[in-house]
Parts: C-alpha cells; sequence; structure tokens
C-alpha cells in the first residue's frame, strides 16, 4: 500500500501542487516567524548578560525601573553600607536617565526608548578620556560610527529640556543591550549626571559585584537586610530576562501577527486539500475499489489516502522550513535596513522551530484528507466498479444541517450576549472578550457546515445576471451548484479571509471616527500637551518655563508615583485642581474636585473597589509615609482613569519632581507662534513634542492604521492561499468534465464560450465567498466594537465602510476571473473527439 501511494503522488504530482504550494506558504511564514523570533530573543539575550557582566546584585527604587523618574532616590550612606558589607567585592552608584543626541541634522539619533544618559563608571575607552566636568560627554562607539562624530566634536543634546551642548572628550565601548537594540549611551562626570538625573549625592541604583565565593542569591539576601522602604534588590538573572523582554517587546506583537496570518492561511489551506483530495478519489473511485476486491481492507484503503497525504505534507513542509529560515533572515535585514536597529547574532534554528514547523504541516494536511480517505473506504467495492454507486447522501446532509443551524445559533448568540458587558473593569473585558471569541469560532464554524445548504439560494439569486450571458451563463449557474460541497470548500477558504479583512475595516473605520468624535468633543480642551519623545518625564522645571511666558494662560502637569491605596498598588496621578478644569474635560458623575487630601476616582475603578464619595482611603506614599485621602468625586473616562490627587497633596511625598505632560492653553488659542514660543522656552529640544489636538488624534489614528496595514498585508497571504484553491477546484473540475465539454464543443459551444463558462462560474464562486465573508466580518466587527463601548471606552461609532466592502467585493469577484485563467485555457485546449472519449 505504502508503494501503491507513492505511485500516485507521482501520477498525480500536477494535481498536487497547488495543496503542497498552500502547505508551503503557511509553514513558511510560521518558521520563518520562529526563526525571526528566536534571533532576535538570542541576541538580545546575549546582548544583556554582556551588558550586566560586572552586576551581580542591583539596589533600586520600586516600581521606578532603572531609569528614575518619581518616587525615591538612593543615597550615599546606602552606597557605602552596601559596599563594606562582607559580599560585596565592589560598589558602583549609577544615575541614568532619557538622552536624547541630536545628529547632525538635528535630528534625535536613535529609538527615543533607549537613547540614555549616565555618569560614568568605567566603561572601556577606545578613544579619548573620560568626561570630568560639566560639559563634557563621551559617548558609545556604535553612536559614534553612526553619527560621525568624534573626540573633540560639540553635540547638541537634551536630557528632559532646554538644548545643551556637550564636548566629546572620549568614546568608549559597550555591551549595553539598549545600544544593541538601536539606542544610544551618553556618559556625563557624576556630578553632572546627579544634577541632570536625580540630585546632589543622589543614585538611581547602586550596583554591587559579589566577592569569590559569594552567589547572587547569597548577596541579594545580605542586601535586603540594608534596604531603606521603597526599594529593592535584584539578581543579575533577573536584569538579564528583564532587559530582554524590554527590548524585544516592540517586536513580540510582530511575531505574533505574523503567527496569527500563518495560522490563518494554513486553515484556508485545509479546505483547498479537503477539495483536492476529494476531487482525485472521486476519480480513482474503481481503482481504490479494485485494492478492495483483491483483499485490501477499508483501514488499508484509508491509509493509503493518507500515506499520500503525509508525502505531500512532509515534502511541503520541509521545504517550507527551508524557505522560512530565508524569510526569518529577510525580515531581520529588512528591519535593520529600515532603520529598526538589531543586535548582532547568529540565525537561530533551534529543534523547537522544526518540530512544530513540520507538525503542523503534516497534521494540518493529514487532518483535511482523513475525512475524504473515510468516505471512500465505506463505498463497497462492486458498486464503485460498477460506475453506479451513489452514496445515501440525504440523512446525512440533514444531521450536517441540523449541527451546522445549531453551531451558527450558538455562536451567534454568544457574538451578540458579549456586547452586554455587566460591568467594567478587567475582570469583565477578559470574560466578554472570551465569549466574542468562542461566539465568533462557533458561528464560523456553523457556517461553513451550513455553506452547502446557503450556496443554492444565494448563488440561484445570481441568475438573472447570469441569463446575460445565455446559454453560457445558465451552464455556469448549474455547475456552481452542480456539488454544492465543493462549492462551499472553495468558497469558505476565501470567506475567512475577507471575514477578517471586513472586520478589520470595521473596527477601524470605527476606530478612527470615535477617536475623532472624542477628541473633537470637551475631553481635551487645553491647545497644547507637552511630551517626551520617549513618553519620559519632562524636566523639573519644564512647567516653570512654560508659566513665564506671556502666551500661556493656564497650564497643568501631569504625574504619576506608585503607592498603595487601600492595602492595593495603585498609580495615583497629579494634576492642579484649580487650573485641570480649563484643560481636561472630566465628566463628574457625582461630587467634583476639593480642597485638602482629597481624590477623584473614575467610576470604573470606584465600582472594582467598592469606593463611594465620602469614603476614606488609606494611602502609603512611595517615601513609607502614610496618609489618607477622601474621595470628593466620581468621573466618567474613556481615556484616562485611575485615583487623581492635587500635585500638593502628592508632591511632599517625591525625590524628585517629574511631569508626563503639560497642558497648556494659550491667549487667542493654537497659532504657529503659540507653538514656537512654547518650544523656544523648551530650549528648541528635539526630544519634546508640542502637539495640539489635531496632532494628538493623527497620533491614535496613525498608529491604528499602521497596524491595520500590517494586519491588512498578512491577511492577503491567505487570500493568496484562497485564490490557489480557486484554480485547484477549476483545474480538477475541468478535468472531470472533459466529456461535457467535449460535447459541448460538439453541438457549436466555441473556444470563447467555453472559457467564458469557466470565468463566469469560478467569479460566481469567488463572489458567494466574498458576500459571505463581508457579512460576516460586518457582524464581528460590530460585536468587537460594541465590546469596546461596554468595557474600555463610554462611546463607540459603528461605521460600514461601504465603500471598502465594495471594494472587497469587487476583489473578490476579480480573484475568481484570475483563477479562471489557467483552468479556462485548458479547457479550451481539449480535443473535441479526445474529450468525447474520457473518461
Amino acid at each position: 500500500m505504502v508503494r501503491t501511494a507513492l505511485r500516485d503522488v507521482i501520477a498525480h504530482k500536477a494535481r498536487l501542487l497547488m495543496t503542497a504550494l498552500a502547505v508551503l506558504l503557511g509553514v513558511a511564514f510560521v518558521s520563518g516567524t520562529l526563526v525571526f523570533t528566536d534571533s532576535v530573543s538570542t541576541a538580545y539575550t546575549r546582548g544583556s548578560e554582556r551588558s550586566f557582566d560586572r552586576v551581580d546584585v542591583r539596589i533600586r527604587p520600586i516600581g521606578t525601573g532603572d531609569s528614575g523618574g518619581t518616587g525615591s532616590l538612593l543615597d550615599r550612606r546606602l552606597l557605602d553600607r552596601a559596599g563594606a558589607l562582607p559580599g560585596v567585592a565592589s560598589a558602583t552608584g549609577t544615575v541614568s536617565g532619557f538622552t536624547a543626541l541630536a545628529g547632525r541634522d538635528g535630528r534625535m539619533l536613535g529609538d527615543g526608548w533607549a537613547t540614555m544618559g549616565a555618569n560614568y563608571s568605567g566603561q572601556p575607552l577606545v578613544e579619548g578620556r573620560a568626561p570630568r566636568a560639566a560639559g563634557e560627554i563621551a559617548i558609545d562607539a556604535e553612536t559614534a560610527a553612526r553619527s560621525g562624530y568624534g573626540v573633540g566634536d560639540t553635540v547638541r543634546l537634551s536630557v528632559s529640556g532646554p538644548v545643551l551642548d556637550g564636548r566629546v572628550t572620549g568614546v568608549f565601548s559597550t555591551t549595553d543591550g539598549n545600544v544593541a537594540a538601536g539606542g544610544t549611551l551618553t556618559v556625563f562626570d557624576t556630578a553632572t549626571a546627579q544634577r541632570l538625573f536625580a540630585e546632589p549625592g543622589r543614585y538611581n541604583h547602586i550596583d554591587l559585584e559579589a566577592a569569590p565565593g559569594t552567589s547572587q542569591d547569597a548577596l541579594r539576601r545580605q542586601v535586603e537586610r540594608l534596604l531603606p522602604y521603597g526599594s529593592e534588590a535584584v539578581t543579575r538573572g533577573e536584569l538579564v530576562r528583564q532587559q530582554t523582554a524590554r527590548n524585544a517587546a516592540s517586536f513580540s506583537s510582530l511575531s505574533q501577527i505574523l503567527l496569527a496570518c500563518a495560522g490563518v492561511a494554513l486553515f484556508v489551506g485545509g479546505f483547498l486539500i479537503v477539495n483536492t483530495f476529494t476531487m482525485l478519489i472521486a476519480r480513482r473511485g474503481r481503482e481504490l475499489a479494485l485494492l478492495r476486491a483483491v483483499g485490501a481492507t477499508r483501514g488499508q484503503v484509508t491509509r493509503s489516502v493518507l500515506a499520500e497525504a503525509a508525502m505531500v505534507g512532509l515534502v511541503a513542509s520541509a521545504v517550507g522550513l527551508a524557505i522560512g529560515a530565508g524569510v526569518g533572515a529577510a525580515v531581520r535585514a529588512l528591519l535593520s535596513a529600515s532603520g529598526g536597529l538589531l543586535p548582532d547574532g547568529p540565525l537561530v534554528i533551534s529543534s523547537a522551530t522544526v518540530l512544530v514547523s513540520l507538525g503542523l504541516g503534516l497534521g494540518v494536511t493529514l487532518a483535511a484528507a482523513w475525512l475524504p480517505a473515510r468516505h471512500v473506504s465505506a463505498i463497497p467495492p462492486v458498486a464503485a466498479l460498477s460506475g453506479a454507486y451513489t452514496p445515501p447522501a440525504g440523512r446525512r446532509l440533514v444531521v450536517r444541517d441540523s449541527i451546522g443551524a445549531v453551531l451558527a445559533a450558538t455562536g451567534g448568540g454568544m457574538v451578540v450576549a458579549s456586547t452586554f458587558a455587566d460591568g467594567g473593569g478587567t475582570a469583565a473585558l477578559d470574560e466578554q472578550e472570551a465569549l466574542l471569541g468562542l461566539g465568533a469560532v462557533l458561528l464560523l464554524t456553523g457556517v461553513f457546515v451550513l455553506t452547502p445548504l446557503i450556496s443554492r439560494p444565494v448563488i440561484a439569486a445570481a441568475g438573472p445576471a447570469l441569463r446575460r450571458f445565455g446559454v453560457v451563463g445558465r451552464l455556469a449557474g448549474r455547475n456552481a451548484v452542480r456539488d454544492p460541497r465543493r462549492t462551499a470548500a472553495t468558497a469558505s477558504a476565501l470567506t475567512i479571509g475577507l471575514t477578517l479583512i471586513t472586520a478589520l475595516s470595521v473596527l477601524g473605520t470605527s476606530a478612527d471616527r470615535t477617536i475623532r468624535e472624542l477628541a473633537g468633543a470637551d475631553y481635551i480642551r487645553a491647545d497644547y500637551v507637552v511630551t517626551m519623545a520617549n513618553s519620559g518625564s519632562l524636566a523639573p522645571d519644564a512647567e516653570r518655563r512654560l508659566n513665564a511666558l506671556e502666551e500661556v494662560v493656564a497650564s497643568s502637569p501631569r504625574r504619576e508615583t506608585p503607592a498603595r491605596v487601600d492595602g492595593e498598588d495603585q498609580a495615583v496621578t497629579g494634576f492642579d485642581t484649580a487650573t485641570i478644569r480649563q484643560l481636561v474635560g472630566f465628566e463628574f458623575v457625582e461630587g467634583t474636585y476639593a480642597p485638602g487630601d482629597t481624590a477623584v476616582v473614575d467610576d470604573v475603578t470606584a465600582a472594582e473597589r467598592g469606593w463611594r464619595v465620602g469614603d476614606t482611603l488609606t494611602v502609603v506614599w512611595p517615601d513609607g509615609r502614610r496618609g489618607t485621602l477622601t474621595v470628593s468625586g466620581l468621573y466618567r473616562s474613556a481615556f484616562d482613569r485611575g485615583v487623581k490627587v492635587d500635585t500638593s497633596v502628592m508632591d511632599p511625598h517625591l525625590d524628585r519632581i517629574a511631569d508626563n505632560q503639560i497642558f497648556l492653553k494659550t491667549r487667542g488659542g493654537t497659532s504657529d507662534a503659540n507653538r514656537r514660543a512654547v518650544e523656544r522656552a523648551l530650549g528648541g529640544s528635539p526630544a519634546v513634542r508640542v502637539s495640539d489636538k489635531d496632532d494628538l488624534v493623527k497620533q491614535f489614528t496613525g498608529a491604528v492604521g499602521i497596524v491595520l496595514s500590517v494586519l491588512y498585508g498578512m491577511l492577503a497571504l491567505a487570500v493568496l492561499v484562497a485564490v490557489l484553491g480557486v484554480v485547484n477546484t477549476m483545474a480538477m473540475s475541468v478535468h472531470e468534465r472533459a466529456r461535457e465539454i467535449g460535447l459541448l464543443r460538439a453541438v457549436g459551444l466555441d473556444r470563447q464560450g467555453v472559457r467564458l463558462m469557466i470565468r463566469l462560474e469560478a467569479t460566481v464562486i469567488a463572489l458567494f465567498g466574498g458576500a459571505l465573508g463581508v457579512a460576516l466580518g460586518v457582524l464581528l466587527g460590530w460585536a468587537a466594537g460594541e465590546l469596546v463601548s461596554t468595557t474600555v471606552l463610554d462611546t463607540w461609532s459603528f461605521v460600514v465602510p461601504w465603500g471598502r466592502l465594495a471594494l472587497v467585493l469587487v476583489s473578490a469577484a476579480l480573484v475568481g476571473v484570475a483563477a479562471a485563467v489557467w483552468p479556462a485555457r485548458r479547457a479550451t485546449r481539449l480535443g473535441t473527439l479526445e474529450a468525447i472519449g474520457a473518461g
């Protein structure tokens, strides 16, 4: 039977080519994503390990990372006490923070999240000397090579406020993972770094190197006895894991998107495989029946067909794995070439990648071929040999349609139910998302099961349009519904991709409208919002500089600090409550701002925590001091939730005042003159953003547009596989109907008529799949939007992008026309007498 399977694969290699290609594309995408992810992750891990090669334990404030910000700072006394521990070989106080270097074109070098500055702590110099006084800096060798800066050059830089000038006194080598990820590292003398990033004599963190014979864990236990409130001791292993995760986070989303789209492509390919083996087995009915007649069992026949599928799947998966390795390397090179600098490292093809890729390709192929194999083995040998056997499909179709109806109704009900959230918060959102996801799967499955039943009336509705083509159109319509199962499987492959594309179009258009409406409403009252390019903290004196402008009539900072409120970790946000009403429009549902130790809380958080107006909350601030806050108001906000207090309540507990944003109201509103005045007050820093309401809207909608563009591109693979399915189905259908086509030619149908008939049939099937996909996509897009409006945003504008949906249907028709080109050409090349004698 194995030899028989091998012979059949070789005999039908042309017809199995499309199946192999579909599996190959899906596996190549999966393996390419895994190779890319593993390679980048390994490079980041190695770079992070080198970054901390002289650090065994780090002491740092809790919740503020390694770059400071608001909260506690570490003092010289702690540095001296830690350095005197018996297990410590050396102790180094480090001060660090965001530092933007301007290139020769005036633009910021590197990625904002990884452009850092610190005090000099012994980095190996490759040129020049270490900085010793204010106005002197040293830069890393990779930044020097990219920018062209060298010893003696003057560089413009900003650490969160006005632009400073620094003279390069040295160039050093570094294994810092942030630099490897495309960032920059600038070092200052310690006194200057403390002035810029902390306070004189204070540090962001303290690095300890263990003495010989002392492990990291043992050193951490020694250090923990010295820790002041609000600080923690972290081992090198944990530091490496955290930096690796932080550096790779920007690529993890891309990897997940690629894997999801590859999964969709493999799922779509499953329909193609089912179609291919169903038609191949139908053509070989007598051959397989003869095997049964000479002694082969049903199991042997089934295994023979599965062996064919296994050979196709294994070969396609192996080729896909090899191509995927090249795809992974190409994606990495493309991202590096486009400015997304990645760390150097080898191309990693792990055993897990090999097993997953081969297992997926082989598993999908076998699973899709199992049903056709099972069906053919059930045909009585004598009936199959006579060619007169017709399987009793009536009862089986009734059962199939009943199951499909139950699945579709249950899934549709769950999708609708997911839009009715009983309450807000993360838990409610997770439950509703799970309900929507499961409902969508059940709905799609039910519709796929019902597609043979749906196809007849829907395609029949196209009858008037087809009759305009005369006899050829009527023949095309009948051929499209001749085998409803084959039509359904072909159309469903296209339906999946177009369902996702339609749902994304609905969500993207609705999100764009919603963001514009919210921004145009009363929420953002400020004329300008000032932020840093890395979303970090602005200079401590930034608000003072801005308030000194005659153009500014009102301002308020926005700063955050970690705290414990009523026994749970909670970020507390500070505003100037005297002016915030002019700048941000919180919609209060009860109470309002009040003087003293009071707080306002969003209604969702209040409902989750059981807080009401008038309740007293206990709070532990970053400096360890306890206090109380009285809830004076509950507000509703689509963007900014949490506990809000006046800055006067928060500031006494912070070692360093650092604003995340500053809201400004200017005389005369937004204007070029006012924007220039604000930028000049901040020193013209390339790291500071001055955004008006339109800029903020563009930032949101631009991010949505980029994500949707990536998803559309990825889902194009699923549509490509669906096109292969239509091509394969039509080609094999032409082969099956060779005799019929010959008879049509004999009674007067010319080559052009045959070509038109094949094209119309493919177009009708593609349009059926497209219409089904658009309908399902609109439903799922609506449900997802309603879910957002009930659990995340307070309002959501549902928009149906009719123009885009019309384009989707036109594209589906074009898919049918394109997919029919080769089968139609093949049909017209059939000789009339040869075709009549076929079969």
